[in-house]
């Protein structure tokens, strides 16, 4: 059922106008005795999400017991981190989730489920698993807030994957991971149908019948000003306000470019990107905009590792960027890395096949961290001096030497191709 639907591609809605949203799609609700928000971490922390969140809570006051960040594999918020997103939201609220432990298994996609729909790719089962919070916490509201942009796993954010990936398991993430990589992320990014969101939706009719989940869904994008302007809020508590967000989103969120793009430098904010795991995002969302031969810079001040946690981070270290034949061989030989197939994935995800250069500018990693992985290094401060992000536009920039660029300064809110890409 669809509670609230407001969006259109020059919308800006205010606070206020989230607010009235929100609280009429909850007095529609009824009365609820216990409330668990499920919001996202500081990686979408200008999904406003956490302002929601803030709402909701002063909408229910002490009925909202709980909060349970959907960190997927990321790593936990910090004390300061929770704040800045989540505003005046009582700490003790918070929970942490866990991918490797405290999971309820809800039951499991059949194999021949997941063959049909990756064209016979790969015919493992698929276990829905969420925290154990949602299960055994006595909710009768799961308010599960976020923003829905393209991404690079499952065609585009949010909806269901913020319960079975965001507060999921290790198999469930690192098979859908996988899963995605497998059938090819360049088949998937942008799309709100596509394997790995069928396995979610099987999962949610089959298995999260039970759970009190209503969506509380976003949708961001940058004005012709730069300045991110917040184009839609729908709520609802089945895929109907999915599917809304995600038409909007495409309208809002993709670039399709008469050409591909020679040289494109992007931006990783410090306070949101600290890994490759995330600031990959650069590759995976431009990946489809790249000319043959072109050249993809990252301007990363805040990254100093590889993986967000030190498993993941070990097997990057080991096997590098190297593509989808050299990660599917290794996966063949190799335990470490068969037992992280959303490891195995990431390497697929940020590899740019040998068509495009990737020239990473690392503020905490050395030049023999970054060839080691099989990205080409660059110094950050001699490229910010070059390519400044306070003084490039979004889009494209001709330096005072004549060079052409596109510039994207956060790479999580779009994705760009060129038009015969798509």
């Amino acid at each position: 059922m669809l509670l609230y639907s407001r969006g259109h591609e020059q919308d800006d809605l205010g606070a206020e106008e989230l607010k009235e949203g929100l609280c009429a799609a909850l007095v529609k609700l009824g009365d609820r005795g216990k409330v668990l928000a499920v919001g996202p971490d500081i990686t979408r922390y200008h999904s406003r999400a956490g302002e929601l969140t803030e709402m909701a809570w002063e909408y229910y006051g002490d009925k909202l017991t709980d909060v349970l960040p959907a960190l997927g594999t990321h790593v936990p918020m910090t004390e300061g981190e929770i704040k800045q997103m989540y505003g005046d939201v009582s700490l003790g609220l918070f929970r942490e989730h866990n991918w490797r432990t405290g999971l309820a298994t809800l039951g499991e996609v059949p194999g021949e489920f997941v063959g049909g729909v990756s064209e016979g790719k790969l015919d493992y089962a698929w276990p829905a698993q969420v925290n154990r919070l949602l299960v055994e916490g006595g909710f009768d509201l799961i308010l599960s807030i976020g923003q829905v942009v393209p991404h690079e796993v499952s065609g585009m954010a949010n909806y269901n994957k913020n319960i079975f990936v965001g507060t999921g398991g290790s198999d469930g993430i690192n098979r859908s991971h996988f899963l995605g990589a497998v059938y090819g992320m360049e088949r998937i990014m942008g799309r709100a149908d596509n394997p790995v969101r069928s396995v979610l939706n099987y999962a949610s009719d089959h298995f999260g019948k039970d759970l009190p989940i209503v969506y509380v869904l976003t949708v961001i994008g940058a004005g012709d000003d730069g300045a991110l302007k917040t184009r839609g809020l729908f709520i609802g508590d089945d895929i109907e306000c999915f599917h809304l967000a995600a038409e909007l989103s495409l309208k809002v969120n993709f670039r399709i470019l008469d050409e591909p793009l020679k040289k494109v430098v992007v931006y990783l904010d410090p306070s949101e990107y600290k890994s490759t795991w995330l600031g990959n995002k650069s590759i995976y969302r431009t990946r489809m905009a790249m000319a043959d031969g072109g050249e993809l810079i990252v301007l990363g001040p805040g990254v100093g590792v590889f993986g967000e946690d030190a498993e993941i981070d070990k097997i990057i270290r080991k096997y590098g960027y190297i593509g989808t034949e050299g990660v599917l061989k290794a996966v063949k030989e190799n335990d470490d890395i068969k037992g992280n197939l959303s490891a195995a994935a990431h390497l697929i995800h940020g590899s740019s096949e040998g068509r495009f250069e990737i020239t990473y500018c690392p503020g905490q990693l050395s030049r023999e961290e970054i060839e080691g992985v099989n990205f080409k290094y660059a110094d950050l401060s001699e490229m910010i001096g070059r390519y400044d992000p306070e003084k490039l536009k979004d889009g494209f920039n001709t330096l005072a030497d004549g060079e052409e660029i596109y510039f994207i300064s956060n790479p999580a809110l779009g994705l760009w191709s060129w038009k015969d890409r798509f």
